[in-house]
């Protein structure tokens, strides 16, 4: 194994982290791009300084193209002696990136378990980060999903998820690649531009880069600063939350009065999170909002689910539809 700086900047992150610790159960999923063949030859070739339990899984979608990917993956487990699993979406083939990523997810979280695997590792860069800012900031997301490319996430209470690269750019992944011969297979998927994270990837944030050559990294360290910021406020707001919700689900609106509005709004969406059907919208947060300061009896009709929010005294007082079921007659 040759030692290069890219080995001992990962050796170091996972000692100071303890992401993945000694004698780790991992499942890597392999692609077959630079990223994630990047982060499979540093793992493999860490693997004797943490006594890992290292296996490869590959999702294959069913798209044109993808059996040769797989055949591919397939080789490079056989080279580095290492289990191999092919995750096939079968009949039910994801038609949009969303779809696509949700459906790897299940898959990689479902062979893990079976697998006795308690880690997912995935090659996720910085430069991946920095497009997952760019691509929700366009959606109009806030804190949250503008900071939600984190290090790890659980998959499942069995299954945790770990991005080890996230400190590393594509960039230097393709210089890795390139430096020890290894071989990356292309995926003409990301050249597509019907795909909008392509468009990020191959068009805005080139821009980006002749406006400041370090982009990639400045937009990623904004996304770890409004991770942090967002999980310090969301603990603030359920702190209110669980002070100013009684067992009927009413909300105390006097306490939240001379809160900052920044910090209603976030109360008020774990609040609609959880008498509503589906996540609310900002305009329906917003309206909520104006709730706290109104008048008795003032109320909200436009929630999903038909569910109404009324002004009754110092409350926000949820009503749920009533039906519309004829009456038995006695």
């Amino acid at each position: 194994m040759s030692w290069s700086p890219l080995h001992a900047r990962l050796n170091q992150q996972l000692k100071e982290s303890n992401l993945l610790p000694t004698g780790a159960m991992i499942l890597m999923a392999v692609s077959g791009g630079q990223d994630s063949v990047c982060l499979s030859q540093l793992m493999l070739d860490l693997q004797s300084h943490w006594q890992w339990s290292l296996a490869i899984a590959h999702c294959h979608h069913g798209w044109p193209g993808d059996d040769n990917i797989a055949t591919h993956v397939q080789t490079l487990g056989a080279q580095w002696q290492l289990p191999f699993h092919l995750c096939c979406a079968g009949t039910s083939l994801p038609e949009t990136e969303n779809a696509a990523r949700q459906w790897r997810y299940q898959a990689l979280t479902h062979l893990a378990a079976q697998l006795g695997k308690a880690y997912v590792v995935t090659g996720h860069t910085q430069s991946d980060r920095a497009e997952t800012l760019i691509y929700n900031l366009v959606r109009g997301s806030g804190m949250a999903g503008l900071g939600s490319l984190t290090a790890w996430r659980s998959l499942s209470d069995k299954v945790m998820l770990v991005r080890p690269l996230l400190t590393i750019t594509r960039q230097e992944t393709g210089k890795f690649c390139r430096q020890f011969n290894l071989p990356v297979c292309l995926d003409p998927y990301n050249q597509q531009m019907r795909f909008k994270r392509n468009q990020v990837r191959q068009q805005i944030l080139p821009q980006l880069r002749t406006l400041n050559t370090q982009a990639d990294k400045h937009l990623a360290q904004t996304a770890v600063i409004l991770q942090d910021e967002n999980d310090y406020l969301e603990a603030i707001a359920q702190q209110y939350l669980h002070q100013t919700l009684n067992p009927q689900q009413h909300l105390h609106r006097l306490t939240l009065q001379p809160l900052h509005i920044a910090l209603q709004r976030r109360i008020i969406r774990q609040y609609l999170q959880q008498i509503l059907p589906k996540m609310p919208t900002f305009a329906q947060i917003t309206a909520t909002v104006e709730l706290i300061h109104g008048f008795n009896g003032d109320r909200l009709s436009t929630l999903p689910g038909k569910i109404q929010l009324q002004v009754t005294g110092e409350w926000l007082v949820p009503k749920a539809p009533q039906s519309n079921s004829p009456k038995p007659i006695h």
